[in-house]
């Protein structure tokens, strides 16, 4: 038995930190709860691996009615596939004769689709595919307004989708837009008037190509801030938000969504030093917590604030010095991000009333290519 396997059965405490907790309740709780909202709703859930990076928790998502598993990148898609997925999307463009190659050889063991936004790109992907007897789903990727990837909407969406559909051992499927622009937006309100607005963008998209004769059987997009909005828009046939199944204290911001989902992601950390009364030194730092949207803060504790972090370390200021919390003591914080802080771990522990009950490897942790 590994060391992290001995925690099994043990208090969450007895953990060596810094060490990446999931609430496996309130986890199940999240997926049930946006597997309800689908269920009620013609748009179907695609969620996003990204967030988690695990097969495992991919599984409970299609065990709970979702109809397969978005990518960000190669390396996630082949994870998910390895593990008996079939159904999945790769929200990206894989672009180079090295990718394409792997892309191809996962087209010939499962449904894979691919995002697109160039011809160059098309014509690569078709070639590769013929010349190995697959067939390759295809999504158009169209900037909504994210001004990221994706080809303009209108007619460059039209001349793209004709070549795609004279390619070769390719399959048009449809069209995707991502309005990451959007996601986090506080207000509810805005929230749907930018969506309203961008996403009309991939609507007459839709239109143009339908009325050209070009079927469009695929509209997807969405995210976790957004899921509730975008879902409603009746050409949309698939949503991938993934965020909600940990949340983060950004999403927490986020008008609505603390209605539906709550955080089940933390990070155990122990108490290395207490230099002075009101200040706080954890061995957890920027190695373990990403902080592109503010620092992590301490959960349980409202007179403690992180209020930076180095490699290794965070800093804690007490607003008074009365906290009883001495070096040796563990406390929780809980990420900014969800997403990029998991993609810093190997392995993480799933916890049911304070006892270890997994501890599961983050399969697609680290997979950027």
């Amino acid at each position: 038995m590994s060391d992290t396997q001995s925690f099994i059965g043990k208090h969450r405490d007895l953990l060596d930190t810094p060490a990446l907790l999931i609430d496996l309740d309130i986890l199940d709780d999240n997926i049930q709860n946006m597997a309800d909202y689908f269920s009620g709703i013609s748009t179907d859930l695609r969620p996003h691996l990204k967030t988690h990076k695990n097969p495992i928790i991919a599984q409970k998502q299609i065990d709970a009615g979702a109809i397969g598993i978005t990518c960000a990148k190669l390396g996630e898609a082949e994870a998910v596939v390895d593990f008996g997925i079939q159904d999945v999307l790769i929200a990206n463009q894989i672009v180079g004769p090295q990718k394409i190659e792997r892309l191809i050889n996962l087209a010939d063991r499962s449904r894979i689709m691919v995002a697109v936004d160039c011809s160059e790109n098309v014509q690569d992907i078709s070639d590769a595919a013929k010349s190995k007897g697959v067939t390759v789903r295809i999504l158009i990727e169209v900037n909504i307004g994210m001004n990221r990837c994706g080809v303009e909407p209108g007619n460059d969406v039209l001349e793209l989708a004709k070549h795609i559909c004279d390619s070769p051992n390719l399959v048009f499927e449809g069209l995707m837009g991502y309005e990451g622009h959007i996601v986090a937006r506080t207000s509810k309100d805005d929230r749907e008037k930018a969506v309203k607005n961008d996403m009309q963008h991939l609507v007459d998209s839709k239109k143009l190509l339908t009325e050209n004769g070009i079927s469009v059987n695929i509209m997807s997009g969405g995210g976790t801030g957004t899921y509730d909005i975008t879902s409603r828009i009746p050409e949309m046939t698939e949503i991938q938000a993934g965020s909600y199944v940990f949340m983060d204290s950004t999403y927490n911001r986020v008008e609505g969504l603390d209605k539906k989902f709550e955080n089940s992601l933390s990070l155990l950390t122990t108490i290395v030093s207490r230099p002075q009364p009101k200040r706080i030194i954890v061995d957890a730092g920027m190695k373990v917590l990403t902080t592109e949207f503010g620092n992590p803060q301490p959960i349980g504790y409202s007179d403690l604030e992180m209020v930076g972090l180095s490699e290794e370390h965070g800093k804690l200021e007490a607003s008074n010095d009365s906290i009883n919390l001495k070096p040796g003591e563990k406390i929780k914080l809980l990420p900014t991000h969800c997403c990029t802080t998991v993609n810093l771990h190997d392995k993480c522990y799933g916890i049911r009333n304070e006892i270890v009950e997994y501890c599961w490897d983050i399969t697609a942790r680290g997979k950027a290519q």
